[in-house]
């Protein structure tokens, strides 16, 4: 599942990796109006842990200490303070979880297949269906309510919480293993039985307009897609022109979102973060496509690393970006292992456009604001650009 944004390649902790600077999306704390991929965890794994705890994982890391030493979950303890610090986005989550979430930013996952979020009245709205999965070889659609999990009544609750049942991490449920749904779908309401299956993502698509139009659609940033846009942008026709649709996309590894940017832009600055007050800065890589005219598509559910993208091309004139405000994602999580291996994850800064305009709470306003056919706006739009 696409969710935390970081800056380094995912692996194994048994390969001693650990976990680095994340840029978090809406997956890290269920939010109420976030949006993410239920049945697949989003994560971010990453090259080494904070030597030690700083503000908020301090207190944390102490109460999962003295848990422990009490004999008491070290992971519940975490939970507690982390609830009582009042960041939005700090989460709580088990080695294993994490280990999820590796294999899903390699492009790979166990779920079912359904992308949701919660509503602003507590409801489970299905906002995707992963083609070829469980979810839709069942018929469910967006749009679809998903009332109970296994006869738990998921309204109200963290869409982390519906995730974690959807996946039966409690039983580390695997691939065949099987999760009873309750589904509403205006007047109907029924149940089905989904079959957990191992699935991948193709994070990246592209298709080819009958007007001269390459559309590159990022659906995440997992491992390996920013290059698949790079070739994507090189193999495009020379006179094409590019949409660039980022609708829906939740974030993920930023270093991918950052090599996204380089197909783009020849260098220069990406964005620029902080860590308790210290001014970090991302670069491109030189040697981008900047002459090809490009429009970038975006909605309420572009979050975080692809909000980040989208204020890169934005700030820096290189793409006219169309659509509808983004979701507002721009703090920075800093993780900490806990005793027991676990993982907690507070905010410690947040990141910039280029030119300076923060992100977390206001999202992005389009040059273009448009509804409806969003992608025939755009190719309206290039017409103009390429005359």
């Amino acid at each position: 599942m696409s969710g935390r944004d970081l800056f380094c390649q995912p692996r194994r902790y048994g390969r001693g990796a650990a976990l680095t600077l994340v840029f978090a999306s809406v997956l890290v704390a269920g939010a109420a109006t976030g949006s993410l991929p239920v049945g697949e965890r989003g994560a971010a794994p990453g090259e080494s842990f904070r030597a030690a705890p700083v503000g908020g994982h301090e207190a944390v890391a102490r109460a999962a200490a003295e848990a422990m030493a009490d004999g008491k979950s070290p992971t519940e303890a975490a939970e507690r303070a982390v609830s009582r610090s009042g960041d939005r986005w700090a989460a709580v989550y088990s080695q294993g979880e994490y280990e999820e979430f590796e294999d899903s930013l390699d492009g790979e996952y166990t779920g079912v297949g359904l992308w949701a979020r919660q509503e602003r009245d507590g409801r489970i709205e299905v906002t995707k269906v992963a083609s070829e999965s469980p979810a839709a070889s069942a018929g469910i659609r967006e749009g679809d309510l998903l009332r109970r999990v296994d006869g738990k009544s998921v309204d109200g609750r963290p869409v982390t919480e519906v995730v974690s049942l959807l996946r039966g991490d409690a039983t580390e449920a695997p691939a065949g293993t099987t999760v009873r749904v309750d589904l509403q779908r205006g007047t109907r309401a029924w149940s089905e039985t989904l079959r957990r299956a191992r699935l991948s993502t193709d994070s990246v698509t592209v298709r080819h307009l009958a007007d001269g139009v390459t559309v590159i659609r990022i659906a995440s940033f997992t491992k390996g897609s920013g290059d698949t846009v790079r070739t994507a942008v090189r193999q495009a026709p020379a006179d094409a022109k590019i949409v660039l649709d980022l609708r829906g996309n939740p974030g993920g590894l930023v270093t991918e979102a950052v090599t996204a940017a380089s197909a783009f832009l020849d260098g220069g600055l990406v964005a620029t973060y902080d860590v308790d007050g210290e001014q970090q800065v991302l670069h491109a890589d030189a040697g981008g496509d900047t002459t090809r005219p490009l429009v970038a598509l975006v909605d309420g559910g572009t979050m975080s690393a692809a909000e980040l993208l989208t204020g890169a091309l934005k700030d820096r004139g290189r793409a006219v970006v169309v659509g509808s405000r983004t979701f507002g994602k721009g703090s920075v999580q800093m993780p900490s292992r806990l005793p027991d291996g676990s993982v907690a994850e507070l905010t410690v800064g947040h990141y910039r456009t280029p030119s300076g305009r923060g992100v977390d709470g206001t999202g992005i306003t389009p040059d273009l604001e448009a509804d409806g056919d969003v992608l025939q706006r755009a190719q309206t739009v290039l017409s103009g650009l390429g005359q």
